[in-house]
């Protein structure tokens, strides 16, 4: 077994959305609107890391095509003590982006979690609230 063959197939316009959530504890929320996690910049490091890991993933996914990514996007969106990440591809390609945007966001989510989790760790160094949930793709398209 190898490889899918994709030589056949067209290039088209790839879309997929990917989301998942890291939940936190409200105190660390409350640092990350502040500004102020030791680290530095907790949605700019998560958005590079998770546009490196896009690129990547087929050095991380052993099935996963080289695709010519044409555009990563992240948003984040805070609620209570917990932090929706969505990462969008977009490519003009013969198979889907779907794996690349759900490293993406898996990576921009273990991102927070590492720049943060010196405030999550409990007195004996566990996390007992720090989770992530969810990770799933909520749209996928090709065409044009």
């Amino acid at each position: 077994m190898g490889m899918v063959d994709i030589s056949e197939k067209k290039e088209v316009l790839r879309i997929a959305r990917a989301r998942g959530t890291i939940v936190l504890k409200s105190t660390t929320v409350d640092v990350i609107k502040k500004g102020e996690v030791k680290k530095g910049d907790v949605f700019e490091t998560a958005k590079v890391a998770g546009m490196l890991a896009v690129k990547n993933t087929p050095s991380i996914i052993p099935h996963c095509h080289p695709i010519p990514v044409e555009s990563v996007e992240f948003k984040f969106n805070m609620h209570g003590n917990r932090i929706d990440v969505e990462c969008e591809v977009k490519a003009h390609y013969k198979t889907g982006v779907e794996m690349e945007a759900l490293t993406g966001v898996s990576v921009a989510l273990l991102t927070i979690w590492d720049m943060v989790k010196y405030l999550e760790k409990d007195e004996h160094g566990q996390y007992p609230m720090t989770q992530i949930l969810g990770i799933e793709v909520v749209e996928k398209r090709k065409g044009e």
